[in-house]
């Protein structure tokens, strides 16, 4: 049994695992803390900072990104000061500079109170949470995607904006995205994502296309298996 610690988040004593975080600690305890940039599949990152929340150990009090910061003995949180709140707000307004419309960012911003931005800029769709990018790194193990440029032009591209090389397609991305900014299409046998068209391998049996060809290349290399093993689909094999 790993060993526990003792905090309290908004004065409820809630007891987690040494090493987890404050929002994993709130989300075992169903204690709400909205966050936008956090997969439990992925490390860390406190992209966003929607998921800030005040904590006070020991005499000090400061507030931090609840996705990153790990739990401790005595440790007090407060999930709802008004520096806190404010700060919530601001983040959910600079997003919605970015992606106004998409049901997820609507969602927080009727959360945090939020009806519309008094921020000004191009609609870009992407709200650089990362967690495409992190996903094609820490899951799949490739560098396919990376960001380009700094500041409000910052964005999540390929190297040199061009096909990427390193790619197989598998779409992790897309399905992680959480404002469905990256588009992956499948028609005719082809699978369109980054711009880039991948030929999908069909199964010699039941005639079903089912997987990239890239994608079953890769997985060849990576697992000891017989090079025959991904010619067929998973119902037929």
């Amino acid at each position: 049994m790993s060993e526990k610690v003792s905090l309290t988040i908004d004065g409820r004593t809630v007891e987690a695992p040494v090493g987890s975080t404050i929002l994993q600690a709130a989300q075992a305890a169903n204690i709400h803390i909205p966050h936008m940039c956090h997969n439990d599949e992925l490390k860390p990152y406190g992209a966003c900072r929607l998921c800030l929340v005040e904590i006070k150990h020991g005499k000090r009090t400061r507030n931090v990104a609840s996705c990153i910061y790990e739990v401790a003995e005595g440790l007090e949180v407060k999930t709802d000061t008004e520096t806190v709140l404010n700060v919530r707000k601001l983040v959910v307004e600079l997003m919605m500079v970015r992606n106004p419309k998409h049901p997820a960012i609507r969602k927080v911003a009727a959360e945090v109170g939020v009806e519309k931005t008094r921020f000004k800029g191009e609609i870009k769709g992407c709200i650089l949470c990362g967690m495409c990018v992190r996903t094609c790194r820490e899951v799949v193990g490739v560098h396919a995607i990376g960001y380009q440029s700094r500041g409000f032009e910052r964005e999540v591209a390929t190297p040199f904006n061009e096909s990427p090389e390193d790619c197989i397609a598998c779409g992790s991305c897309a399905y992680v995205c959480p404002v469905d900014f990256i588009q992956m299409t499948e028609k005719d046998g082809i699978r369109r994502i980054w711009n880039t068209d991948f030929e999908i391998h069909k199964c010699p049996s039941c005639g079903r296309d089912f997987a990239p060809k890239k994608q079953l290349e890769y997985f060849k290399k990576m697992v000891n298996l017989p090079d025959d093993h991904f010619d067929k689909c998973i119902h037929c094999r």
